[in-house]
């Protein structure tokens, strides 16, 4: 049995969270517990607040490598600035570098075929300067994904995905990149801006 945490719950938010409020939480655990704790008990309620300690650096070993908002706005306008051949060899590029076999395909509804350990993924990828993408974007490349028997699909555009998009990609288990996981995708390979 696989343990899955609630999204809602008190330790989920903080995972999201910056790290640091989850330590700001055990301090104040600690400091409420040896100002108002009996003797016996101060040191049982200070350490009461462990969890929020592990919880803080479990986010922050996650939030260590995440692009910052500056760096995501940097990638967003070098991004749509591209021409579509300069956008593909940049994503073949970080796919190799990820360990992932490349192929370019010329379907409607996917641009790569990647492959890695025997599982392969189509991704989507031609639309990324898209302002929104909507549901048939998505439904194309869900088709394709059940037509060619792979396991994953990804789907990439720096605009928003529709309300009806959503769910449905979700549901699907598509994943989208968007301007954040594009920065972080393409770490090291983004031209630097002068």
């Amino acid at each position: 049995m696989k343990f899955k945490m609630a999204p809602n719950s008190l330790f989920a938010i903080l995972l999201r969270s910056p790290w640091w409020i989850s330590i700001a939480i055990a301090v104040a655990i600690g400091a409420v517990a040896a100002a108002l704790l009996p003797d016996g008990w101060r040191v049982a309620g200070a350490v009461s607040g462990f969890p929020f300690v592990v919880v803080g650096v479990i986010a922050f070993v996650k939030q260590w490598h995440r692009p910052s908002a500056a760096q995501v706005e940097r990638a967003q306008a070098a991004l749509s600035s591209m021409a579509w051949a300069e956008f593909a060899a940049l994503l073949e590029k970080a796919f190799v570098r990820d360990g992932y076999t490349v192929q370019r395909r010329q379907h409607a509804a996917y641009d790569f075929e990647l492959e890695r350990q025997g599982r392969r993924m189509l991704v989507s990828a031609k639309r990324w300067k898209s302002a929104r993408t909507g549901l048939e974007a998505l439904r194309a490349l869900q088709a394709a994904r059940e037509g060619a028997e792979a396991a994953d699909a990804l789907y990439i555009g720096l605009g928003e995905l529709s309300e009806n998009a959503v769910p449905f990609a979700a549901q699907q288990r598509i994943a989208v990149w968007q301007a954040a996981e594009l920065a972080q995708g393409l770490r090291g390979l983004l031209p630097v801006a002068r």
